[in-house]
């Protein structure tokens, strides 16, 4: 991209601060994270000790500019077939619009390519239509109506 130097690489506890950061920067985070708190930390460990976590970071020039977390779920349906889901898609404000977003989306699919899955799933909060029409850019189709329960 223009002579920009990125990387995609697995996060590290120091990248977590940044991390909830932008998951705190939009008018959904803002209202259940809160920066600092150190159960963001013990997260992170479990997460980290889990092989079919993956929790990345974008860098651009050396600085954490997206972030989003990958899950390889083996399962008995559809044969068998392990899928993926990502979550948490997050790019920092600084860096909105630049292609970021499509190009940890486009690396995300390649990595479950490659641990074998055959689906590629995601959900995102109902108000979020910019989000919405991106993931439809990118080839996802909104086929399923997600439910959550609170604990």
């Amino acid at each position: 991209m223009n002579g920009v130097v990125m990387q995609i690489r697995r996060a590290q506890a120091a990248d977590v601060p940044v991390i909830v950061e932008m998951i705190a920067n939009d008018q959904l985070g803002a209202k259940r994270e809160s920066p600092g708190d150190p159960r963001y930390l013990d997260a992170f460990a479990e997460i980290d000790a889990d092989p079919n976590q993956y929790l990345a970071v974008l860098e651009v020039d050396g600085k954490v500019a997206g972030t989003l977390q990958l899950t390889f779920t083996p399962g008995l349906s559809r044969l068998g077939m392990k899928r993926a889901t990502i979550e948490a898609v997050r790019v920092h404000a600084d860096h909105r619009g630049a292609g970021l977003g499509q190009h940890l989306f486009e690396w995300a699919i390649a990595q479950a390519k490659e641990r074998g899955c055959g689906l590629v799933q995601l959900t995102t909060d109902a108000s979020r239509a910019d989000a919405q029409r991106f993931y439809e850019r990118l080839g996802f189709e909104a086929s399923h109506v997600g439910m959550k329960l609170k604990l």
